[in-house]
């Protein structure tokens, strides 16, 4: 049974804090606070059995509905209190006379009580009229779901690599190619098309992958186009999608007839292959309209498509041109092979009981990989026979199964989530389908909607969320992995249709996504996105009459411009919203509102290149965790006030200013990663960079006439990553001697513990500096060094970094060599050379003179080439 995402748990945590506790009582109103604590407590025990009994019981739901609702206005009340303690702090750094000019407004202390002792008193009789209700259902107290096995934790890397293994689909790959490049010099069209035809889940995406990234395909198109079809497309919107799959490029701001003449430049007289994944769109017109935009290539120009709808298909098959293929189910053996790689990492031979077991309840997945692969997620690396029969025998096979239904395999592995995950998941369906996802952007989406929750203080919030991602991918909620690790470790993946809609039905009716017929949005809606269509609309009056419960508002843009007046009602109207992301929204000038947003977590403006000012008011945002202002190129300045936004974790800018040192950056206490980037104008940074005394991350990138780095870098004791990207003017030598210079603290026992360090397009660095490794032997793992042309030593000795475990060294030419006591280096897992000639002829096996000193690492590669040596 798939229960729903509830915060009564969140709740009650924040509700049993000592924090809060304190704050409650401040405003006089104890007994209130443990009425509802009380009250809570008790309705909780029975929402596991109310939500295995709604599906049959319509009352049952809207009551539940009732409760979920109640526990989020509670959340925005108490969060009043959070937000009130932080612009307290803030108030103690400003001016006498700011205090007695704010004690009149709605700050006064004495007003703020009497306001928020009212509405805890109103909270308390709601929950307790929902509470009195619960008798009417005949409930069970069930404090825990015994159903629930829990297995020990999987090793999260372990499916990273199944999710991109494809079993069983040579035949259909093979097929599919040769129809792909069969050109008839007879064809009435110069594009044809090919349909994948099949039921979700059965790897229609994954098989149409394959073929795009077969090598025959490569050579046989000069262009290969890849995307993914928006549910109701119009056709700026396909050109938009297709120029940019081509060119990397957003060119959503031009006009409908530039569009076209763009895209037809493009595609004139070139034989190439577009993919079309997901194809939802019914209406034959807007088909049409389509393949006529596509006719400009070469004969023997192809377009593949994939689609669960055999309307769609018969629709797109009524036209010249167009062959279907009906994928089907994977064969048993091939289903089962899938489930024992999913579930062990052991030989299957290893389990015989389980793989009779397993034999049946893949009988029960229908030939779906999609279902095998979560199934084996949901077994991996459990020997208990008691744990199988479970999966085999539940009640949830039993429940019907419609075409466009959830499977229940999916119902069954979210069934199995831990209540932390069920709650991450459910949040992913605020966002759109097909969404390209960052890890980075959504572990600050879950940690400013309060999900991530630290039991040790040592533990940043930012690690326990990458830690629930990674649980997550483990268990085959996403899919489409990428990675990007030289740097800092980022993720990229989705959300498979399937997963997209189990999520949806989880989180209920609390997330909407706007499209072009929506006339109203319904107030128990908390999370917004706005597909371009609603974006540049002006008639929004009686769109957005109540937004006072939404708390993220999502817009997807594609063709770049949203309306600056929608935007400015949105935040005028959405007074506990936590997350604004308005990236690449065209945007000209910042909303003056926007420091009205006092419960904001994330604001997302990267990439609005017109905004030249920020209002003074975001200032005043001092529950801020994230403040993205990365690609900002026209911004002039940095608000002086900037340094009062005391929770800012996350900060990424984009300046012309020439110097940061006024800015208020280096009083950000609370600041985790710092990323400065494209600022062109930029020549030095700020002294007591120091002060950033919790900074974990610090990346530079693409700042021409940056000249050095502050010299109190070196005692930044908690910095893990440095990357410094394309700054050729930076030089890395820090000439000020460190040992007479004052400090807010003492540098004697502070210094860099650096794990990564990634140097890319830095013209003046000839060698490392002494200051840079000396400091982080017994920390750094991975040490990175891209297009550096001046670049000609290494260290004389790696020994003493003790921790070194990856050396990637890349268009470097003028390093000839290696360390003479590279082969001492016995941590060192991971070499890569390329694009260093002389280097990489002293290093091939097994006569080159380097040889010796490498030949230890167990992955050397080099030009490209993988290199096997007897020692590994």
């Amino acid at each position: 049974m798939v229960e729903s995402y509830f915060p009564i748990e969140k709740l009650l945590e924040k509700l049993g804090s000592s924090a809060y506790k304190e704050l409650l009582l401040f405003c006089g109103v104890k007994n209130d606070l443990q009425k509802l604590e009380e009250t809570l407590t008790t309705v909780k025990s029975v929402v596991l059995d109310a939500e295995e009994k709604q599906i049959h019981n319509r009352r049952l739901s809207d009551w539940l509905g009732k409760l979920k609702d109640a526990c989020y206005d509670a959340e925005d009340v108490l969060d009043e209190f959070e937000v009130e303690n932080l612009r307290r702090q803030v108030m103690k750094q400003r001016s006498i006379g700011r205090k007695f000019r704010n004690f009149f407004g709605s700050s006064n202390p004495i007003a703020f009580r009497f306001r928020m002792g009212h509405q805890i008193k109103k909270m308390r009789e709601r929950f307790d009229e929902i509470a009195n209700l619960r008798g009417e259902f005949n409930l069970i107290e069930r404090l825990d779901d015994h159903r629930r096995v829990v297995h020990k934790e999987r090793e999260p890397t372990h499916s990273f690599v199944l999710s991109s293994d494809i079993i069983g689909r040579d035949k259909d790959r093979e097929k599919i190619i040769e129809a792909l490049m069969q050109t008839s010099s007879g064809e009435s069209e110069t594009v044809s098309v090919l349909l994948i035809v099949g039921l979700g889940g059965l790897g229609k995406t994954a098989l149409a992958k394959l073929v795009y990234n077969d090598q025959r395909v490569e050579e046989h198109f000069e262009l290969k186009i890849w995307i993914c079809v928006p549910e109701h497309f119009g056709e700026r919107q396909i050109m938009t999608k297709i120029i940019k799959s081509i060119t990397g490029q957003n060119q959503g701001d031009l006009d409908t007839d530039q569009l076209q003449r763009t895209l037809r430049d493009r595609l004139n007289g070139k034989r190439y292959l577009l993919v079309m994944d997901d194809v939802w769109n019914e209406d034959p017109e807007a088909w049409r309209e389509l393949k006529s935009l596509l006719l400009g290539g070469a004969n023997g120009s192809k377009i593949l498509a994939t689609t669960r709808s055999r309307k769609v298909a018969s629709i797109m098959g009524r036209r010249g041109g167009t062959t279907g293929y009906n994928l089907q189910g994977l064969p048993f053996e091939d289903c089962l092979s899938l489930l024992m790689k999913c579930a062990f990492k052991e030989e299957r031979d290893k389990h015989p009981n389980l793989i009779k077991i397993g034999e049946e309840i893949v009988k029960k997945c229908g030939g779906i990989p999609l279902a095998v692969r979560s199934l084996g997620s949901v077994l991996y690396d459990s020997a208990d026979e008691h744990f199988w029969e479970y999966v085999r025998d539940n009640e949830i096979w039993q429940l019907e199964q419609k075409e466009s239904g959830i499977l229940p395999a999916l119902r069954l592995s979210y069934d199995q989530l831990p209540p932390h995950l069920k709650q991450c998941f459910a949040y992913c369906s605020f966002f759109p389908k097909d969404y390209q996802f960052d890890s980075h952007y959504l572990v600050l989406f879950w940690m400013a909607h309060g999900l991530l929750q630290s039991h040790n203080k040592k533990e940043d919030l930012e690690d326990i969320g990458m830690r629930y991602l990674k649980e997550l991918v483990s268990r085959s909620f996403f899919q489409d992995l990428n990675f990007e690790t030289f740097g800092r470790e980022v993720l990229f993946f989705k959300m498979h249709d399937l997963m997209h809609d189990l999520a949806l039905l989880v989180a209920k009716d609390e997330s909407l996504v706007v499209n072009s017929d929506c006339q109203s949005i319904p107030k128990r809606v908390r999370h917004l996105s706005f597909a371009a269509a609603n974006a540049s609309r002006n008639d929004f009056s009686s769109l957005l009459s109540d937004l006072g419960h939404v708390r993220t508002i999502l817009f997807s843009t594609d063709d770049g411009k949203t309306s600056q007046s929608f935007v400015e009602s949105c935040i005028s109207k959405s007074q506990f919203l936590r997350v604004l992301n308005l990236s690449e929204s065209a945007l000209e000038v910042c909303p003056r509102k926007m420091g009205n947003l006092k419960h904001m977590r994330c604001l997302d403006l990267s990439r609005n290149y017109k905004i030249k000012k920020l209002p003074k008011s975001i200032c005043e945002l001092q529950s801020l965790q994230a403040l993205i202002l990365e690609g900002c190129l026209e911004l002039e300045e940095l608000p002086k006030d900037i340094r009062y936004l005391v929770s800012l974790r996350v900060f990424a800018l984009t300046i012309k200013q020439k110097s940061l040192q006024e800015s208020g950056i280096r009083s950000l206490g609370s600041l985790r990663c710092l990323t400065i980037c494209d600022c062109r104008d930029l020549e030095h940074l700020f002294e007591e960079i120091d002060q950033l005394s919790v900074l974990r991350t610090l990346s530079i990138a693409r700042c021409p006439r940056l000249i050095s780095l502050p010299p109190a870098i070196k005692y930044l004791s908690s910095l893990e990553t440095l990357i410094l990207w394309m700054c050729e003017s930076l030089d890395l030598n820090l000439n000020v001697e460190m040992e007479g210079e004052g400090s807010h603290h003492d540098r004697k026992n502070t210094r860099l513990h650096l794990r990564r360090v990634f140097i890319r397009g830095i013209t003046q660095l000839l060698e490392l500096p002494q200051w840079l490794l000396q400091c982080c032997t017994d920390t750094l793992q991975s040490l990175v060094i891209l297009d550096c042309p001046n670049f000609m030593a290494l260290p004389r000795s790696l020994k003493g970094l003790e921790a070194l475990e990856t050396l990637a060294i890349k268009e470097c030419p003028k390093l000839s060599s290696l360390p003479e006591d590279m082969h001492h280096v016995t941590t060192l897992k991971s070499l890569l050379i390329e694009g260093c000639p002389a280097l990489s002829e002293r290093c091939k096996p097994p006569t080159g003179e380097d040889w010796p000193k490498i030949a230890h690492i167990r992955q050397v590669h080099l030009d490209g080439e993988m290199i096997k040596s007897s020692d590994n």
